[in-house]
């Protein structure tokens, strides 16, 4: 049987934890937006945990070259041309002349092969 004092910070704690639930249903249209996708990913990493989540000794063997350490090497960076006309390239080759090379901004998806 629990304490007067017990009883009494239990009961604290249960109305805090539905006072906070409470004002979380009631501002949900404020915070949901941001905090929706991390906790749909949250989610998703919880109910599907990839291999990496396994001990050493359970995960899937690497097959091929990676397996014996020989990865290929990474490939190069990518390269945004400016020639002198404005037009912009983007390539993994080195500009051709007459174009400068600037600073890719942003994250880019697809090189050609």
């Amino acid at each position: 049987m629990l304490s007067r004092g017990e009883r009494i910070v239990w009961a604290v704690v249960a109305a805090a934890t539905l006072a906070g639930t409470g004002a979380a249903w009631f501002t949900r249209e404020a915070w949901l937006p941001e905090a929706g996708p991390w906790l749909q990913q949250l989610w998703r990493k919880s109910t599907r945990p990839g291999p990496e989540t396994l001990p050493p000794g359970k995960r899937p063997a690497q097959s091929g070259n990676a397996a014996k350490g020989d990865a290929a090497p990474p490939p190069p960076p990518p390269r945004k041309c400016v020639a002198a006309d404005g037009r912009v390239t983007y390539t993994n080759e080195p500009c051709p002349k007459g174009a400068r090379e600037q600073a890719v901004d942003g994250a880019v998806s697809v090189l050609p092969q």
